[in-house]
């Protein structure tokens, strides 16, 4: 997608990034992969093998670049993994992919890279306790049946009731928002849940899936969070994650407003936001 060449592009021409903030990852190794997703699922991606159905329940025509570029935001995520151990906080220009579920894809999700790279922490002992905030529009359904029957990992959804998926997994903790709901709305029901929820898990690595297809330019979401509003919730949870110095790995997922200057604006804003409250 353009946003993703554009959102770098952007932070670099205004100042808000150097190339040295840049960082390139290489493709996922299947080993790490299935941690997380079936080795059938695995190997139709790789060998071009998935039927039309699943092609469409994803979205994409299947293709060895697209595979690819799947195999490398994953890897994106779970690096960016070391770095917030380091800094604190570390964010993948892409990834989100939360409707990926461990035997198919769908929702343009074919690989779950915050649920891989929650595994990869968890089988290699970096965290015990993993909190996903999963701010998207739409449900994170394939990130809730992924970890259902795994209590080191809370997943946490807060979505629009009316929005794709329609039929919806059960998080550990899920709040449906009606149709219409704006900024003073949101903020509340976000301020009221998420410091409890922190002191509830008590988490030592957290997840953040940053899509701003909440914008009330959107045109799948049915909420109406302005751009201000959009950037308070980021200010809101990185804020909690210093607070409780909790390392932070954010996705940036949905956003499809018709005008791009708007998703590319929303999105650089949570990387505005990071390095405003992280120094």
């Amino acid at each position: 997608m353009l946003k993703y060449e554009l959102i770098p592009g952007q932070l670099l021409h205004e100042g808000s990034i150097t190339p040295d903030n840049i960082f390139a990852s290489a493709p996922c190794s299947e080993e790490i992969i299935l941690l997380t997703h079936s080795p059938e699922y695995l190997d139709k991606l790789v060998n071009q093998q998935l039927t039309a159905s699943e092609q469409r329940r994803i979205g994409f025509p299947q293709s060895p670049a697209l595979t690819e570029r799947e195999l490398i935001i994953t890897q994106g995520t779970i690096d960016c993994c070391h770095y917030a151990f380091e800094t604190g906080v570390a964010l993948n220009v892409a990834g989100g992919t939360h409707h990926a579920f461990a035997n198919k894809g769908e929702g343009f999700c074919m690989l779950n890279d915050q649920g891989v790279a929650s595994n990869y922490l968890l089988h290699n002992n970096l965290a015990s306790k993993i909190l996903i905030i999963d701010l998207d529009v739409h449900q994170g359904n394939g990130t809730a049946k992924l970890f259902e029957n795994e209590p080191r990992v809370f997943t946490f959804s807060m979505h629009g009731q009316q929005n794709y998926p329609f039929h919806k997994e059960q998080s550990d903790l899920d709040i449906p928002l009606a149709d219409g709901i704006g900024d003073v709305q949101y903020l509340n029901i976000l301020s009221e849940t998420l410091p409890q929820l922190i002191n509830q898990v008590r988490p030592n690595f957290c997840f953040y899936q940053s899509g701003v297809d909440i914008l009330e330019t959107d045109k799948f979401g049915k909420l109406k969070v302005t751009l201000q509003g959009c950037k308070q919730r980021d200010e809101m949870v990185l804020s909690l994650a210093k607070k409780h110095a909790i390392p932070c790995v954010v996705s940036m997922g949905g956003g499809y407003s018709p005008d791009i200057k708007n998703i590319v604006e929303a999105h650089c804003n949570t990387f505005r936001t990071a390095f405003d409250i992280y120094g």
